[in-house]
């Protein structure tokens, strides 16, 4: 199985993947040792992250202090491992090489929700999915997009190229505008680029909840 596995496209950027996450932790573990106040304000970014989103990942690394050679690379990193790990785990299961039982629920979301983002993309190829990646909507991040690339038949390079090519564009984007209104709300109140990332979580957490309502009456 690991030979089948790994012989595929998908099987070997999932083995990126996770050896990118793999060198991640360990880092947060050398750095909880020699920098622990700095190694939790980067965990603490990756897991709004990968729980919320990029923007409240990032806006609470510029609250904190921290400046774009900080929180942008961390940001491009974090999101590259969401897309070589979560993408081939679809493709993979997909094709039956792989059952992720415990995840079946979230793979069927998220091919739902590449099916209802897909029609533009579809139209337009190469240049609708980096639009897609690009534009800050609901469910049209790096991981949809690169399902979306997949099931309209581009190969699994050039879709992970195109999609993380988007996502860099759109994470130097987030950071210029993120940085610039934290500094304005630094202005107002020392806690107020604090609020201003409650603000986001607040915004993410309601559009979950409306997306979910949507998903249930579709």
């Amino acid at each position: 199985m690991p030979e089948t596995l790994f012989a595929s496209t998908e099987g070997r950027l999932l083995g990126v993947g996770l050896a990118l996450a793999g060198l991640m932790l360990l880092a947060f573990g050398i750095g909880w040792y020699l920098f622990p106040d700095s190694a939790l304000t980067y965990a603490a970014i990756t897991g709004l992250n990968l729980t919320i989103g990029r923007a409240a990942g990032m806006s609470f690394g510029y609250a904190s202090g921290l400046g774009h050679t900080q929180v942008i690379p961390l940001s491009m990193l974090v999101e590259t491992i969401k897309v070589l790990v979560v993408y081939p785990l679809f493709v993979l299961s997909w094709r039956h090489l792989i059952t992720l039982r415990r995840l079946q629920s979230f793979v069927t979301r998220l091919h739902h929700a590449a099916e209802l983002g897909g029609g533009a993309v579809r139209k337009y190829g190469i240049v609708g999915l980096f639009v897609f990646v690009f534009v800050p909507l609901w469910m049209t991040g790096p991981v949809v997009g690169a399902i979306i690339g997949f099931l309209i038949g581009l190969r699994p390079w050039v879709n992970v190229a195109v999609v993380l090519s988007a996502t860099y564009v759109a994470i130097g984007v987030w950071g210029l505008l993120l940085n610039e209104l934290n500094a304005w709300a630094a202005t107002v109140n020392q806690f107020a680029p604090y609020a201003l990332f409650l603000a986001i979580v607040f915004i993410a957490g309601v559009m979950y909840l409306l997306n979910r309502r949507r998903e249930r009456m579709a």
